[in-house]
């Protein structure tokens, strides 16, 4: 598996060890030093995967991740961040922002590609899934990856849409939240769970527009979540 990667580090001797793993792995690899450059590269080259600091001169990780998550032109890209160990509240908004995965520095450039190939793996399956599928007033369109309630189209970020993709393709059955991390984000995540409670109730909220649909994803005490018929 090749593609071509954005490393995005103030740190040149970090760039440089991810892009020597990378190209020995046959990646293409552009480089960013600041968030500005990252945001201008993303939309410019439209790389497979960003690798993103979250510690940057100028506009910082957070808002980078933001603001490409934000735009329509690179909202697919997948993201996977890189961490201080005391970032535990910065990991959590950042995957709350549509941030795909994270690594906590020092990190291990063989754990980084696992990774990387891992989230790559997903992301084009999720892109090669073409169609539609409507439940009820609710319809999802995997190739531009948008969901309708009737004709209203609903504003959900990257991870609300992949959870909510997964829900209604799995109707009925139920997933704990670790089974939810892993399948969302796309590997064993041995993070706060909280993250999940916290994407659905985000997803409830947008729901609730259409009385069909508002109490669709029931809480299973003591288990987790499972999407009911409608």
């Amino acid at each position: 598996m090749t593609g071509k990667i954005l490393i995005v580090d103030d740190e040149l001797n970090i760039r440089e060890l991810i892009k020597f793993n990378l190209e020995k792995e046959s990646y293409k690899v552009l480089e960013a030093g600041d968030g500005q450059t990252a945001i201008n590269i993303a939309k410019a080259d439209r790389p497979d995967l960003i690798v993103l600091d979250l510690m940057l001169p100028g506009i910082d990780g957070l808002e980078v991740c933001r603001i490409i998550k934000n735009s329509r032109e690179t909202t697919a890209i997948p993201i996977i961040m890189l961490t201080a160990k005391n970032e535990e509240i910065d990991k959590v908004i950042g995957l709350e922002l549509g941030a795909d995965d994270y690594l906590t520095k020092p990190f291990s450039p063989r754990e980084l590609l696992a990774r990387i190939k891992a989230v790559l793996r997903r992301s084009q399956k999720d892109s090669s899934m073409g169609g539609e599928l409507s439940i009820g007033k609710l319809k999802l369109n995997f190739s531009r990856y948008e969901a309708y309630l009737g004709s209203v189209k609903l504003e959900l970020t990257p991870k609300e849409y992949e959870m909510l993709k997964l829900f209604v393709t799995n109707m009925g059955k139920v997933f704990t939240r670790e089974q939810l991390l892993e399948k969302v984000w796309g590997y064993e995540y041995f993070g706060d769970t909280r993250t999940v409670d916290v994407h659905v109730r985000h997803l409830r909220v947008k729901l609730a527009q259409e009385n069909d649909v508002a109490e669709a994803i029931e809480t299973v005490r003591g288990v987790g979540y499972r999407f009911r018929d409608l």
